[in-house]
């Protein structure tokens, strides 16, 4: 006997309408995502020029419209706004009564749990907190990245169902974090993510003035095997002259960075201590060892002297 076919996403039942507030690189992805799976994206806001390009991109004859007209016009909306601007656009819709009983109400800051909304859920609304531990970019390759990527969830019980569904139609993996656990979630994802950028594009800039012409090609490998390893095998994976204890080419890096880049000494010196310890306590840097290596990291007095420029 063949199997049916599934439905068309357009033929589920419990398509929502949609609206995004706040068309920053976030909302109008998700929307998209959203509009794949048979829901129906009617009214984006943004302010910007670069906003409402985005919004004319990912979500194609979709009006832009005030925030107040996008809660009118839509049974789910995506508040998709920097993390500051959060609680006084919540309490701002309330306090306006544009917000209507039984609208699902959904953010997607990581910082923030379903608390935030309470002033929505006063005026009757259903709230989520999705947040996408993915990058985004702006352009239609984030609703691809989306397959796969986790969400950091937070919701009354009552909703957890309706969470994971939208999650899941959404091409991501729902992972619950308490209302309390948000922050440091957040600050956990804030170090991995938006630090590796920083250490990354400084490595980069290092390499050109130490004369590499492609040091995006070099670094490729190198930091996707050691992301990989980090992955699989946590502090295990360490290497390099810190993990092994080598106080001399640690000495002669400092020296260096303070003759050619002395804003990144301050940056390699709290990483390597950071390194040091935990190799220290994994047992990869020998106690033996360790006491030249802290004593170069801590020697931090006369930093001008040294170098011509304090760091």
């Amino acid at each position: 006997m063949n199997a049916q076919p599934l439905p068309e996403p357009r033929d589920r039942p419990a398509r929502l309408t949609v609206g995004v507030v706040g068309a920053g690189r976030v909302g109008p992805a998700l929307a998209a995502s959203l509009r794949l799976a048979g829901h129906r994206p009617v009214a984006a806001s943004g302010v910007s020029d670069a906003s409402v390009r985005r919004a004319a991109a990912l979500l194609p004859e979709v009006p832009v419209v005030p925030p107040s007209e996008v809660l009118a016009r839509a049974e789910l909306v995506l508040l998709t706004v920097p993390d500051d601007a959060l609680p006084e656009l919540v309490s701002g819709l309330a306090e306006t009564g544009a917000v209507r009983p039984g609208q699902l109400l959904v953010h997607t800051s990581g910082r923030y749990g379903v608390g935030v909304l309470e002033p929505a859920l006063r005026a009757g609304a259903l709230p989520l907190a999705l947040h996408p531990v993915m990058t985004f970019t702006g352009t239609s390759v984030d609703v691809q990245r989306l397959a796969g990527c986790s969400f950091g969830v937070t919701a009354p019980e009552e909703l957890r169902l309706a969470a994971e569904a939208l999650v899941i139609e959404m091409g991501g993996e729902p992972e619950w974090v308490a209302e309390e656990a948000r922050p440091l979630y957040h600050a956990a994802l804030a170090i991995g993510a938006n630090h590796l950028t920083t250490l990354v594009a400084q490595s980069m800039e290092l390499l050109r003035a130490s004369g590499v012409e492609a040091p995006d090609r070099m670094l490729g490998p190198l930091l996707g095997a050691a992301l990989d390893n980090a992955l699989r095998s946590g502090d295990a994976a360490l290497t390099g002259p810190v993990a092994r204890g080598d106080a001399g080419t640690v000495a002669a890096h400092v020296a260096e960075l303070r003759r050619h880049a002395p804003q990144a000494v301050a940056g390699y010196l709290a990483m390597a201590r950071t390194t040091a310890d935990r190799a220290l306590a994994h047992g990869l840097l020998k106690p033996e060892l360790a006491e030249d290596l802290l004593g170069v990291l801590s020697d931090v007095t006369d930093v001008r002297g040294r170098g011509g420029t304090e760091a």
